[in-house]
């Protein structure tokens, strides 16, 4: 394996493996339980919207209108997103669990397996043209990717789940990076469009505003901790600006 490959391959590897320093919220010893998850869930839910409203759908949508044109690309893109978006409702039944904790966390790492993976091609790819693009793309990414960190562990770790199993779950959703990296080798020609990226792109976004309001949002109002849920919200509109 040459140098013009291993760079950038490495990248992905590092920006992936960013996620386990959210999980290092965990190993912090709180008292204020209630208002730490509130906290936790009111910011990931507020980047989780923000990184669907405004990255991943619009740069998706411009993709498909350019491809199918502008009736077909809108419409194509809306039953991509609401398959996403319904997908949440199939994974919720299929979860035997009453835990809203744990399936919130469940969910939030397939999303994020799914998210990530594109991401690591789209590190893969720039790097492989240009590595310092590859350089500005794989930074924006991890500090894009330790708060994701966070929306996976907290709630999986609040369900019940110990501190060893959690690092492993947010491990999975890590390594989702660099696995998108070595298909990207492997088919870089085949597979790689910016049609198909868009296609997951826009699924992704459906299952994470469908999880954000649909079980998010209820778990956040249930803790019944406003103040809280404020500075979560006023944090992830801060992180959103500067990770979008």
């Amino acid at each position: 394996m040459n140098m013009e490959i291993i760079g950038p391959l490495l990248l992905s590897f590092l920006s992936g493996l960013s996620t386990i320093l959210g999980s290092l919220s965990i190993f912090i010893n709180l008292k204020k339980v209630g208002e730490f998850i509130t906290f936790c869930l009111s910011l990931s839910m507020i980047i989780m919207i923000s990184i669907s409203i405004f990255e991943l759908i619009p740069q998706s949508l411009i993709v498909m209108i350019n491809k199918y044109n502008y009736v077909y690309g809108i419409m194509i893109s809306f039953l991509v997103f609401i398959l996403g978006y319904q997908t949440v409702y199939f994974i919720n039944k299929k979860i035997n669990s009453n835990n809203n904790l744990y399936k919130i966390g469940i969910i939030n790492m397939l999303c994020l397996i799914l998210h990530n993976f594109p991401e690591g091609i789209a590190i893969f790819i720039s790097a492989y043209n240009n590595m310092k693009i590859g350089i500005k793309l794989c930074t924006a990414i991890i500090l894009h990717n330790i708060p994701e960190g966070i929306i996976i562990s907290v709630p999986l770790y609040y369900s019940g789940y110990s501190r060893g199993k959690v690092v492993l779950y947010t491990l999975l959703s890590a390594l989702a990076e660099p696995f998108g990296a070595l298909l990207s080798i492997i088919f870089l020609k085949n597979i790689v469009s910016n049609s198909s990226l868009s296609f997951i792109f826009l699924f992704v976004s459906g299952l994470m505003i469908s999880l954000s309001i649909n079980d998010i949002l209820k778990e956040i109002i249930s803790y019944n901790k406003k103040k809280y849920m404020l500075i979560g919200i006023i944090v992830g509109l801060i992180l959103s600006l500067i990770i979008i």
